[in-house]
């Protein structure tokens, strides 16, 4: 008897994976088109065209919302490392 000739079946757990993976392809590759739309020619003419002040407030409020988040990976890295062989000294 020869096992190895017959069709292959994969399994619903293969497939539902093999589903993830190529969801997540899909996913990061429609992001960055998404992402770059933000920066519009009418968005970015307003803020070269007002004055020091606003593009000063503007500067200051993306270093804002990029320090919490930056934070918070660096901590979850860190906590990471330090608990990295926790589960290998059973």
């Amino acid at each position: 008897m020869d096992f190895g000739t017959g069709p292959r079946v994969s399994s619903p757990i293969s497939m539902i994976r093999k589903t993830g993976r190529a969801l997540a392809l899909i996913a990061s590759l429609a992001i960055p088109s998404i992402v770059s739309a933000q920066s519009c020619a009418l968005c970015y003419t307003q803020a070269a065209g007002s004055g020091g002040r606003l593009v000063q407030a503007l500067r200051s409020g993306i270093v804002i919302l990029v320090v919490p988040p930056m934070l918070i990976c660096i901590g979850i890295a860190v906590m990471a490392y330090k608990k990295r062989n926790q589960f290998n000294e059973d």
